[in-house]
Parts: structure tokens; C-alpha cells; sequence
């Protein structure tokens, strides 16, 4: 879709992405091996009182579907920036949705433009547990 087709306000929603523990582990040992994601022992006594999945694993796992419903399509050229804040820990077996919302589209040039979508993610008690912002370059319509 060419930027002067996505709308400031459109959403889009990704459901139902279930954290599992192993998934948890190899993540953490691959990426971020830090015990509060890695040792249970260690976790239990943290003041989150378990194994925490690490803030990258937590985004991706929205994001990875986020894509494939992608508002631009084959109009996407490059991401951008990525900005990403935790709000809260996600643990096994959460259960995360995002919101996916475009909050500005700005044109650059006669080519292409940016597409700003800020993505909400939610664990099953509705408490938002990550926020992004995500810029995008997407193709502009070509002239006639």
C-alpha cells in the first residue's frame, strides 16, 4: 500500500502469542544470558519472584507477526528506527497481544516517505507490558 494510502489512526491487532518457558530459555542463553532469564534459583529470590523473559524475546514474538500484517505490504522499501520501552516483566506462559497503531506519516521526497506506527503490547490482564515506535520508509504513489 503507497504511503498516501495508509491512514493516520489505522490499526491493526496481533493476537494471542503464548510466551513458553523453553522458548524463554534458549532466547536468553542465546542472547541475553543474564540469570534474572536464565536461573531460576537466582529469579525466584528477585523481586519479580520468577524467570523473567528477556525484553527483545517479548518484542519480537509481537513483531514477528506484526510484519506478516504489515500496513504498507510490498510498499515497505527499509525499516528506519525501532525505539523500544518495557513497562512491565512478561513471564511464562503470558499471553501477549499488540495494537499496532500508524501515529504519522510524513513525506520525504516524491519516492518515498515515513510511516510512523506506535505498537502496544498487552499481557492477558490487559496491563501493557512494552511499547514501540517504529518508523518505516515506504514507496510513494509514482507520479503520472
Amino acid at each position: 500500500m503507497y504511503l498516501e494510502d495508509i491512514k493516520p489512526g489505522s490499526e491493526l491487532t496481533v493476537e494471542n502469542i503464548v510466551i513458553r518457558k523453553e522458548e524463554m530459555l534458549d532466547f536468553a542463553r542465546k542472547y541475553d544470558p543474564v540469570k534474572i532469564h536464565t536461573d531460576e534459583d537466582f529469579a525466584k529470590l528477585s523481586r519479580f519472584g520468577d524467570l523473567i523473559a528477556p525484553g527483545m524475546l517479548s518484542f519480537l514474538s509481537v513483531w514477528g507477526q506484526y510484519v506478516e500484517l504489515d500496513f504498507a505490504g510490498d510498499d515497505l522499501i527499509a525499516g528506519k528506527s525501532t525505539a523500544v520501552e518495557w513497562m512491565k516483566p512478561v513471564l511464562a506462559d503470558d499471553v501477549l497481544r499488540g495494537v499496532a497503531r500508524v501515529t504519522g506519516i510524513a513525506f520525504r521526497n516524491d519516492f518515498n516517505g515515513i510511516m510512523t506506527v506506535t505498537i502496544d503490547v498487552f499481557n492477558q490482564k490487559d496491563e501493557k507490558v512494552l511499547t514501540s515506535v517504529v518508523e518505516s520508509i515506504v514507496k510513494r504513489r509514482p507520479k503520472e
